[in-house]
């Protein structure tokens, strides 16, 4: 098992929400990423245990944010606003011939 280094920063208790929150940074040989994680628990839990909780949650979508780049489709072209994509026609609705048959 391959150990990767871990800095959790910001860890606090959120009241409203019961649970620990923290900005954890995941280092490992491919790049660095900072999850924003949160875990449901009492607010007498320890910190080691807290700590403990939210690198396993910050581990887990790093693996598997890895794990889902490889398999994502292509990403689309964004198209411009007000743009039809190629191949449309644009269709023109005549609002008065549409209203009075509805009127009659």
């Amino acid at each position: 098992m391959q150990t990767v280094p871990l800095q959790l920063s910001d860890v606090i208790y959120n009241a409203a929400t019961q649970s620990f929150e923290a900005l954890v940074t995941v280092h490992d040989s491919h790049n660095t990423r900072s999850y924003a994680c949160a875990i449901d628990a009492p607010i007498d839990m320890t910190f080691e245990n807290a700590a403990r909780g939210l690198a396993i949650q910050a581990m887990r979508r790093h693996t598997r944010g890895r794990a889902d780049a490889t398999h994502m489709p292509a990403a689309a072209v964004p198209q411009r606003a007000g743009r039809m994509a190629t191949g449309l026609r644009r269709m023109t609705i005549d609002r008065f011939a549409t209203l009075t048959a509805r009127a009659a």
